[in-house]
């Protein structure tokens, strides 16, 4: 008996135990850094607390600092938390907006969807990189959730994220530019609602945190149940996404969404995930894609802006607020800029939102469809 006691103490003491405390230490730790860079960096980088702890990441692993991956738990609840995020925009207020241009923003939706697998088409046969990661690369939206599902469908994570920043950042830098100098902004409609652009120490939207982070907990938790069980592809991030969008859909509960700190903290691992991944060989192969992802990207952003123009004429809007309705993601970006310009933000934040939420969900959808050799073999 007291053998036993005594090899129950030299386990509970093991070095084992020993590593695995200092190694998620050092992960918190750099997490913590992280976050730190990307919010020092939010007034000169767009999408900061996702681009700054990519280049963090990347920094670390092409100088060889560091071989280690964020580890698998905690990128699945990761993903989790971001499917909350995403499922939270198709609530009541979203749909009532976007409900007046279902048709446009049904055909705008389709139009993006087919440009975006046109380009992915283009870059799998030209660039040399499988057509998985071609085509999530090229999804015009919902950039970090589909950079951390981008191994759930054999695709190269390092190439989806280069691809997605590179579309976000194009967004990000020529939306004002565009909407300033090239478009003649209109004043927004009295009553017009303002998007969430802060959050401070709050890590959930109600105003009860404590509940609202156990309702998140919860919704997450069991969305990835949901999703194992009906095998969802990204169950750990479609589950939580579908179960939030019922529930704020029904006009349930719109009170526990990740904002503010815990979305800031979710980008930060999405992140250093991928930048840790960014190997010297690595970097080399994406240096290459860089003159045709460039050519696809900007040809998005132009057919888009055709789109814009399509719209505004028939459905008699401002072509400023078509324009940033219909650019291709960033919705982060965009509102800002629609806020600063005094554009329509209830009909640019229902469509981006809207249209957001759908190519999430069919992304991993269109893998399975156009991919087939992609997803059984892992390359082409």
């Amino acid at each position: 008996m007291s053998n036993n006691i005594s090899q129950g103490k030299i386990r509970a003491h093991s070095p084992s135990d020993y590593v695995v405390w200092r190694r998620w230490t050092g992960w918190l730790a750099l997490i913590v850094i992280a976050y730190v860079i990307g919010e020092s960096a939010e007034a000169v980088l767009p999408a900061a607390h996702l681009l700054a702890p990519l280049a963090a990441g990347l920094a670390l692993a092409a100088t060889g600092l560091t071989a280690d991956q964020v580890p698998a738990r905690l990128n699945r609840t990761c993903q989790a938390g971001l499917g909350v995020l995403i499922g939270s925009y198709l609530n009541p207020n979203t749909l009532e907006h976007a409900s007046s241009a279902m048709l446009p923003l049904t055909v705008v939706t389709a139009a993006t969807i087919g440009l975006s697998l046109l380009a992915a088409a283009a870059m799998a046969r030209t660039g040399r990189i499988d057509r998985a990661s071609a085509t999530l690369g090229m999804v015009a939206g919902g950039s970090a959730a589909v950079i951390s599902t981008a191994q759930d469908h054999n695709a190269d994570s390092r190439t989806v994220a280069f691809l997605q920043c590179l579309r976000v950042a194009l967004v990000a830098a020529t939306a004002p530019l565009v909407v300033h100098w090239l478009i003649n902004p209109q004043t927004t409609a009295p009553g017009t609602a303002t998007p969430y652009t802060g959050g401070g120490w709050r890590v959930v939207t109600g105003d009860h945190q404590g509940i609202g982070l156990l309702l998140l907990v919860g919704v997450a938790f069991a969305g990835m149940l949901i999703g194992h069980a009906v095998r969802l592809p990204s169950p750990a991030l479609l589950g939580p996404m579908l179960l939030t969008a019922a529930i704020t859909a029904a006009g349930l509960s719109e009170e526990f969404a990740p904002t503010g700190l815990l979305r800031a903290f979710l980008f930060t691992i999405v992140g250093l995930d991928i930048g840790l991944r960014f190997t010297r060989p690595a970097m080399t192969h994406i240096r290459r894609l860089l003159p045709l992802a460039l050519c696809c990207t900007v040809a998005i952003s132009i057919a888009c802006a055709g789109l814009a123009w399509l719209l505004s004429t028939t459905m008699r809007i401002p072509l400023a607020d078509a324009y940033l309705a219909t650019t291709p993601g960033g919705i982060n970006a965009v509102l800002t800029t629609a806020v600063a310009t005094h554009a329509d933000v209830s009909l640019i934040s229902s469509v981006q939102s809207v249209r957001l939420f759908i190519m999430v969900l069919l992304a991993p959808l269109v893998i399975r469809l156009f991919t087939p050799r992609a997803v059984s073999s892992g390359t082409e």
